[in-house]
């Protein structure tokens, strides 16, 4: 068979790329619980081949790990339901330290343009009534939203079961797509994505525990109001990488804020936030997750982005472990190499465009010496 122009190969790639993701914004509410479910039934292979093991019926072997995950998710909710409790009971204090913060904001203002507060205080008032309905229209749609997360939330357990129950029938057809002489490639593939997605979701775990032990203990510790909140907040959303962490510090500011009349407790969380953020991304993170699989800085923000913007919360958390997985393929087939490359992080030590053989797909040496 004559081989098809490398332009046209080019451009087969380009259009499948364009149809996954067309795929993905389309069903999105089909394909991420699923998505989330293979990559949670992976984390839950230990425990199911240990019971195997030992001869438990595969039913409820199964069956135990997904109660696991169902009583920790469960002891979440507890935990938020508890510490919202806590801030309802402090409400009438919060609202006296926000019209503290904006009358001092209001005279600033006032000082620093010249802006009279009476005039502050109407056009407040107008805004106020535009955010007001701006809600009404936004409570309608977040009914909606919230009964897509307990449609997705409902259904995982599900998924999860007939995920581990069908394994092999999964395999056998991932098998079948290949000629025999491709499988020891595809048995390799099949290992290192279960060792990447099992090291990346059960470090995100313990990322969660030591963040909230260290942010929250250490706020406790000092004073600071809502502490654990705080530390459990940041320690979720800094799961979804670089934008969680931002809007984490934003909430930590904002309750810390509303719960005290000063600025030291302010400058305090963001410093505490800072440090163990440092120790988080380079210490304790790299140690505990340990991927040989590098995405470089430029593709992981672009994924969580584009993560975001088609599935939302979901789409960003789900984001770099699935780059991972096709870095893990690209890298073992010969068609698609170069997208392997584009996606990692080795730098070649030397321009390509002085030394050809840096052009070609090969281990090379990096800026750090390396390969």
């Amino acid at each position: 068979m004559k081989e098809l122009p490398l332009t046209v190969k080019r451009s087969i790639e380009l259009l499948g790329i364009a149809l996954v993701v067309t795929l993905l914004v389309i069903g999105q509410s089909i394909i991420m619980p699923v998505i989330m479910a293979f990559f949670i039934s992976i984390m839950l292979l230990p425990i199911y081949r240990f019971l195997i093991k030992y001869k438990v019926p595969e039913s409820i072997s199964i069956i135990l790990p997904i109660l696991i995950v169902l009583i920790f998710i469960a002891g979440i909710v507890w935990f938020f339901s508890a510490q919202i409790g806590i801030l309802v009971d402090d409400f009438p204090q919060i609202k006296q330290n926000v019209a503290n913060h904006l009358q001092s904001l209001k005279e600033w203002i006032s000082g620093f343009s010249g802006v009279d507060i009476k005039k502050q205080e109407t056009f407040l008032k107008e805004k106020s009534d535009d955010l007001l309905a701006m809600g009404g229209k936004a409570a309608s749609g977040a009914a909606v939203t919230l009964s897509g997360v307990f449609v997705f939330v409902g259904l995982l357990p599900i998924y999860i079961y007939l995920i581990l129950f069908y394994k092999d029938i999964l395999l056998r057809f991932t098998f079948m797509w290949f000629k025999p002489a491709h499988h020891p490639k595809v048995k390799e593939v099949v290992y290192e994505t279960e060792s990447i997605i099992k090291s990346y979701l059960v470090g995100l775990l313990i990322q969660v525990s030591y963040m909230t032990v260290l942010l929250g203990g250490i706020l406790l510790l000092i004073g600071i109001k809502h502490a654990l909140l705080i530390g459990v907040i940041f320690a979720l959303l800094n799961l979804i990488p670089y934008v969680g962490a931002l809007i984490g510090n934003l909430i930590g500011v904002l309750l810390t804020l509303t719960s005290s009349t000063e600025l030291w407790p302010v400058v305090t969380v963001l410093g505490v936030i800072a440090v163990v953020q440092f120790l988080d991304n380079n210490i304790l993170m790299p140690r505990i997750v340990g991927s040989k699989v590098k995405i470089n800085a430029l593709f992981s923000i672009l994924g969580v982005l584009i993560g975001g913007t088609i599935a939302g919360v979901s789409g960003m958390f789900l984001s770099l472990p699935m780059i991972a997985v096709l870095k893990i393929i690209f890298d073992r087939t010969e068609q698609f190499k170069q997208w392997g490359v584009l996606l990692g992080d080795e730098r070649p030590e030397k321009s390509p465009m002085q030394f050809p053989k840096f052009r070609k797909y090969k281990p090379v040496e990096t800026k750090s010496g390396v390969n």
